[in-house]
């Protein structure tokens, strides 16, 4: 015990390492607050009763602030500096990153840079990012970890697990990752794009969606022309392992292939946080005017839908709005669209899909229809026995259909299969009477020669006496 207390100075537990390891091999930057949140939710619910906010902050804090600490002795995470509202924050080194990789089970490449405000002006753009991802995550708490506390704690926790689920796991999430639209995913050149967040979870419906997180505090012009990088970025070619050429960002993430109507880009959320200067829902409004050459589909008058075809799908929300629906709510507004939406119908499109489903459908029922053409067909010309009047089976159909193999040649291909039984031991059953009829004719034939002999033998010896 005394071993394991001077390795690990702050007294944490492996597995408690481990967690802080993934959070911050995620997210880069973060508060012991952020951590302990996704980490361990439960413990949002417990120290309720010490006697101000900032004390069960502190006391719900404390064993993840002593991993972080362990982490900071053993040269894997450095500070980050602190918040406005004066949290400290850590961010890990390089070979704290590599750790995490490892932990993480991903590339070093696959891990994303560093957030550049980290440690300084307190990281406010770092810390939102990490909220953004807890509000889609919406970790759920372990009530078995919870039963003791105050029954109002308890009631908390139980609504938290009972509220609308979140999408993906830390796992499904990385940050600050390179999109270049020249030079190589290690080393992009300038100009290239960097995605605030990248979530990727297929099981929930969401293959790749990048993520851009705005404290209001940056010009809608500015945001806009990071669409311009995106735009390059996703129309950028690249040839893959199997040497086929194919968009960039397909070499390195899955997602539903282009089909025959359209090549729909990766969609993109943008997250505004009411913290700066400039309101969210003109941010947004300006943003979509802006971007409307990206965005923007063409109507598909056949079909009833718009087109997205080489568009990027925009959305957009506050941090507020998704704090407070999740992912599963209506808080997100696809531009081009006049509501809000919850993020798997807002980022997909409702009506191609129906269209598509319905011409899926009437394409098998043509295909139904022509079966039973096909099959009615068949039927009129399937052979008839010439004996009994009975339709051939399919077996007996085949079986008389071939003309290679003498071997499979059948003896009455006009009888189906019982009346040629019936045929052919008729058959042979008459060459067995023919065979019986023939001995007996040849035995009366012989007794008759020898009959005769005999009679010849009698006269001529009469005849000598």
């Amino acid at each position: 015990m005394a071993g394991k207390r001077k390795e690990n100075e702050a007294g944490s537990s492996n597995d408690l390492r481990a967690d802080v390891l993934r959070v911050l091999g995620v997210l880069k930057v973060a508060t012991a607050d952020q951590i302990q949140r996704l980490s361990s939710p439960h413990l949002t619910y417990r120290h309720t009763t010490k006697p101000t906010a900032d004390k069960q902050k502190e006391a719900r804090t404390a064993s993840h602030r002593a991993a972080v600490n362990d982490f900071r002795r053993h040269g894997l995470a450095v500070d980050g500096g602190r918040t406005r509202g004066g949290e400290e924050t850590r961010l890990l080194t390089k070979d704290g990153l590599a750790a995490a990789a490892i932990d993480l089970d991903r590339e070093i490449e696959e891990m994303g840079g560093t957030p550049k405000s980290a440690g300084r002006s307190g990281a406010s753009h770092p810390l939102t990012v990490n909220e953004t991802v807890i509000a889609l995550i919406r970790p759920k708490p372990n009530l078995n970890k919870v039963m003791r506390e105050p029954a109002e704690a308890v009631a908390a926790a139980r609504a938290a697990v009972d509220a609308l689920d979140g999408i993906g796991t830390l796992a499904s999430y990385a940050t600050e990752v390179a999109l270049p639209v020249k030079g190589t995913w290690k080393n992009p050149a300038i100009g290239s794009a960097r995605a605030d967040v990248v979530l990727t979870d297929p099981q929930a419906g969401v293959p790749l969606l990048f993520i851009e997180v705005d404290n209001c505090t940056e010009e809608a012009v500015l945001i806009a022309r990071k669409f311009d990088k995106y735009a390059r970025f996703f129309h950028r070619q690249e040839r893959d392992t199997d040497g086929t050429e194919k968009p960039m960002w397909r070499t390195r993430w899955s997602a539903p292939g282009a089909d025959e109507y359209e090549r729909v880009q990766p969609p993109v959320l943008l997250v505004f946080h009411q913290a700066g200067q400039r309101s969210a829902k003109s941010q947004i409004a300006r943003v979509a005017d802006l971007t409307r050459h990206h965005w923007q589909g063409r109507w598909h008058p056949e079909g009833g839908y718009h087109s997205y075809d080489r568009r990027i799908p925009i959305v957009a929300t506050t941090l507020e709005e998704l704090r407070e629906h999740g992912p599963a709510g209506p808080a997100f507004w696809r531009f081009g669209r006049d509501h809000r939406q919850p993020l798997l119908d807002a980022i997909g499109n409702a009506r191609r899909d129906a269209y598509l489903a319905r011409r899926r459908q009437a394409a098998r029922e043509e295909e139904r229809r022509h079966a039973e053409r096909e099959a009615v067909e068949r039927e009129m010309r399937r052979p008839v026995c010439k004996d009994c009047g009975q339709k051939f089976t399919d077996a007996r159909w085949e079986a008389i259909g071939y003309t290679r193999d003498w071997s499979k040649r059948q003896s009455h291909p006009h009888l189906c299969e019982g009346c040629q039984r019936r045929a052919v031991a008729a058959e042979a059953q008459a060459e067995a009477d023919e065979r019986e009829r023939q001995e007996q004719e040849r035995l009366r034939q012989e007794a008759e020669e020898q009959a005769a002999a005999q009679k010849a033998s009698g006269w001529l010896s009469r005849f000598r006496t």
